[in-house]
């Protein structure tokens, strides 16, 4: 115990004092026979009948003395198990750091009372005592895994614990348990147990001092304006309430907490608290409450058309903060973070950022055909064949049939997966504050018919808002932020950028969509102005033509990214844009 430190012991129970050198009856041997001074010493065990009240109260009070004195060796010496018992009680003095310690004999109890103030199994009445001096401890000399099981015969008693802390005056008042057991050199002994120290302490158990924070008041978006009343949000609110992120240390407190050595990563359980935390901050999010207002008004209003999930997600492309998240019906699974559905011709982003990349120009002839033969017979969502199409019109458009045959000519098997992963961020293991996932493009490998369809987002492409509004983030701002919830988290980073050339021909052809008469969102995106730029999707979800198509958009505008998916909503212009228009037309008011 540090110099200084208090040691105080009041007995509870009249019990005869040891005499002088009595504590050599604690020893882990007796001097065996006296007729040869040769014979080995008797180990000194436990015996299977319970000790009286006095011989309990004794060992008791002797065990409590020493401990309480800091004589940590000779408490040790009087329970069951010294090397367990040194090896807990030394981590108790260094973790827990009391600077005083008070511990006071208390009466006997009953078994049931210290069953359950331990929460330890009653042991069976057919119990066997230990051979072993030092039963329980591991061969290494550190203490037992778990609790030792309380024998049937001990005799249970209480005491009171005092501790002190440098400091402050709080202090720490508590109930403990003794278990006394009878020796064979006719002695009592203390049981050990780690329930000793602290009867909530369980099996891999240990009490340590820790930094201790009050929990966050609330969450808000990035303005400190309430969340509560978003019913889209409702999960990723509750996540980070029961999850908060690190807290500043200066705000913190300190306490006594029990904490699990065989899993660190277990959440430790608060005891006591030693000097009280400043109070609790407000969890402060990268959601704006007015884009998250419109995104679930937009939503709602093609759930209400479509009898469908629809799904928005806003970003902001300078940062990656997610300014948005919606989904109707908002409860339930969340399409906006975690589906994992086709993106239709909104993959085309991607893909034509290959197709740049190898050298086709936005105004080189890309012949649309009506249909392409891979196997599969590829059609578009019209019927004329464009044989003078340059490569800027078929995006505009969005022609299937160009893509496929221009990008089977010109890309490798597997190119896009790593142009999607390497410039886009897609599928990196994204960690944005809520499980989530990041999409999916295929290697090499696929067959042709798959490779095909991966050109403009069927075969076993899968996306979501998230992923897409990403897309267009990136292509925005022209560079991939990792999209996150919280600001500050830390993001990943792609392997590379489009080059300024590459770049400057995407959103040029990003933007016809959106201004060019015959671009697929033209008409719905009249009213957005401004730097924008968009692709709209019509992704299959079987292979009978008749059955309804999933809706996508993903675009931008200044400053911000936005991605609409309506299940079974048809064309993209007819569900996703006009939703996606909502939320572009509010903007993201940085």
């Amino acid at each position: 115990m540090r110099q200084g430190a208090k040691t105080a012991i009041v007995s509870g129970i009249a019990a005869a004092m040891l005499a002088a050198g009595g504590y050599g009856a604690y020893a882990l041997f007796d001097s065996g026979s006296t007729s040869s001074k040769s014979a080995a010493p008797k180990p000194r065990t436990v015996v299977p009948e319970s000790p009286t009240a006095d011989l309990a109260a004794t060992g008791a009070k002797s065990f409590l003395t020493a401990w309480a004195g800091g004589d940590l060796q000779g408490a040790a010496k009087l329970t069951d198990d010294p090397t367990a018992a040194l090896a807990a009680l030394t981590a108790f003095q260094q973790q827990v750091k009391p600077s005083a310690l008070t511990l006071t004999p208390g009466a006997q109890t009953t078994a049931t009372a210290f069953a359950s103030a331990t929460a330890q199994p009653s042991a069976s009445a057919s119990a066997k005592p230990s051979a072993s001096p030092s039963a329980g401890a591991s061969a290494s000399g550190s203490p037992a895994p778990s609790a030792s099981p309380a024998p049937a015969f001990q005799l249970p008693m209480t005491f009171k614990s005092h501790l002190e802390f440098a400091g402050t005056t709080n202090t720490w008042d508590y109930t403990g348990y003794l278990g006394m057991v009878k020796m064979s050199d006719g002695t009592s002994a203390v049981h050990w147990s780690s329930t000793v120290l602290n009867p909530h302490l369980g099996a891999g158990e240990s009490l340590v001092q820790q930094p201790v924070f009050n929990p966050p008041t609330r969450v808000t978006d990035r303005n400190g304006q309430s969340l509560a009343t978003f019913p889209s949000l409702s999960q990723i609110l509750v996540n980070f309430s029961q999850n908060p992120p690190a807290q500043d240390p200066a705000d913190a407190g300190t306490g006594v907490a029990i904490v699990n050595t065989a899993n660190p990563q277990a959440k430790p359980e608060p005891l006591f608290t030693i000097t009280d935390p400043k109070p609790g901050k407000p969890i402060k999010l990268t959601i704006d409450a007015g884009l998250e207002a419109a995104a679930q008004k937009a939503a709602d209003e093609q759930y209400a058309k479509f009898k469908t999930t629809a799904s928005v997600v806003a970003i902001e492309p300078s940062s990656g903060n997610i300014l948005a998240v919606a989904n109707s019906p908002a409860t339930g699974f969340n399409m906006a973070l975690q589906g994992q559905t086709a993106p239709g011709s909104t993959m085309k982003v991607i893909t034509a950022s290959a197709l740049l990349e190898a050298g086709i120009d936005p105004n080189a002839t890309m012949p649309c055909p009506s249909s392409y033969n891979t196997g599969t017979v590829y059609h578009n969502d019209f019927k004329d064949e464009e044989p003078n199409n340059t490569f800027m019109q078929d995006f505009t458009v969005s022609c299937n049939t160009a893509f496929i045959k221009q990008s089977m000519t010109t890309l490798q098997s597997g190119s896009l997966n790593k142009q999607a992963s390497d410039v886009f961020g897609i599928g990196l293991n994204w960690k944005i504050g809520f499980p989530s996932f990041d999409g999916q493009v295929p290697g090499a490998g696929q067959s042709k018919d798959e490779t095909a369809g991966e050109y403009f987002g069927q075969g076993k492409d899968l996306m979501n808002p998230l992923t897409l509004a990403s897309v267009a983030a990136t292509v925005d701002s022209g560079t991939f932020k990792q999209p996150v919830l919280m600001a500050g988290m830390p993001q990943l980073t792609a392997a590379r950028q489009l080059s300024p050339d590459t770049l400057t021909k995407l959103r040029s052809m990003m933007n016809s969509v959106l201004t060019n008469p015959s671009g697929t969102a033209y008409n719905a995106l009249q009213g957005v102005s401004g730097n924008i730029g968009g692709k709209t999707g019509t992704a299959e979800v079987s292979s009978n033509p008749s059955d309804p198509t999933n809706s996508w958009f993903t675009g931008y505008r200044d400053n911000l990214a936005v991605s609409v998916e309506v299940l079974k909503g048809g064309f993209g212009a007819a569900a996703a844009v006009p939703a996606a228009a909502e939320v572009l037309k509010v903007g993201n008011g940085s």
